[in-house]
């Protein structure tokens, strides 16, 4: 039970946080590479007539893997108290916006529903939590 207690809360955050991004970018990365036409998630193919992509296989691959597999990774690494960790946490946060930002820039801002904006703000609070003093001692960094 020390092995618990002995987390700080802002920790405890941060992994929540990192969970999140990682099962949610497992899941939308899935459902774009099983179904590149969009429609599985309500988006318009209309969307990437900006981008350089045709369908969303290649966003779907890139999702599942920096923005799920990786954060899964990292996430162990946090649980189990691996110093890399915290530096791979920072990385994932700077990874998520920039995601949000490149897809901001590519098909503009969606704000129905609002999931640029909430990931963005996921990927904020990843880098703000990581950051923290707290978090920071308790992976010796």
């Amino acid at each position: 039970m020390k092995y618990f207690s002995s987390r700080p809360i802002s920790v405890y955050i941060l992994l929540i946080l990192i969970t999140l991004q990682g099962v949610s970018g497992l899941f939308g990365g899935v459902l774009l590479i099983i179904d590149p036409s969009g429609e599985s998630l309500n988006l318009p193919i209309n969307l990437l007539k900006k981008t350089p992509f045709q369908n969303y296989l290649i966003p779907g691959l890139i999702l599942f893997n920096i923005l799920g597999i990786i954060p899964l990774i990292i996430l162990n690494g946090l649980w189990k108290n691996r110093y890399w960790a915290w530096y791979g946490s920072l990385i994932v946060g700077v990874a998520l916006i920039i995601w949000i930002f490149v897809e901001v820039l590519m098909i503009g801002y969606q704000p129905e529903p609002p999931l640029q904006f909430i990931y963005g703000l996921v990927g904020l609070l990843i880098l703000i939590f990581t950051l923290l003093p707290s978090v920071k001692y308790f992976y010796k960094i």
